[in-house]
């Protein structure tokens, strides 16, 4: 599974079985359950109430929630479904308000960003460590909202500055940084 900004896409592992396509999955279809055991199970249990009607409620309950009905696709040996989710952006008003704002706003000292500082205290640290030591998993998030404040404010900085997009860029705290965390500490 992937949930980025504009869809959610699951893989399945596996094709489709014989007879049935990707279209035929938005209308009524015959049932080919790959392994009948495994569907008799969940069905007896009351985890599926009918063969071949998962994907037509699917379709169903986003008709209802008034979104876009997902795709379904076979690709290289697997079984793909896309569903798109609408996304509205503003990018005319950043650019003018971030140069403005961003030399005004020194960063809080949250657990996260202590976590972050320390982690890059004693040796240069690539930002996938400084990540997992705030235990942030998405790479924008942690890009927007601590690396970028934390380098404006002087609490780290690069250890390759003429090249800030490197592979091999690290990061290390600053002594401003230092005594940040001291104010956290007391």
């Amino acid at each position: 599974m992937a949930i980025l900004d504009d869809r959610v896409e699951i893989w399945s592992a596996g094709r489709l079985p014989p007879g049935i396509r990707p279209e035929v999955l938005t209308r009524e279809h015959v049932s080919r359950p790959r392994n009948p055991l495994i569907a008799e199970v969940f069905h007896r249990a009351g985890l599926i109430e009918k063969w071949g009607r998962g994907t037509n409620r699917v379709l169903a309950q986003c008709q209802a929630a008034k979104i876009q009905a997902p795709e379904f696709r076979e690709i290289a040996g697997a079984v793909e479904v896309t569903f798109r989710v609408p996304v509205t952006r503003t990018p005319q008003v950043t650019p003018q308000v971030t140069p403005q704002v961003t030399p005004q706003v020194t960063p809080q000292v949250t657990p996260q960003v202590a976590a972050v500082l320390r982690a890059a205290l004693e040796e240069p640290v690539a930002r996938e460590g400084l990540m997992a030591s705030a235990g942030i998993g998405d790479r924008w998030h942690f890009l927007k909202s601590y690396l970028e404040p934390l380098l404006t404010a002087g609490w780290l900085v690069q250890t390759i500055p003429e090249k800030p997009k490197s592979r091999l860029q690290k990061y290390r705290t600053t002594d401003a940084g230092r005594l940040a965390l001291t104010r956290v500490r007391q």
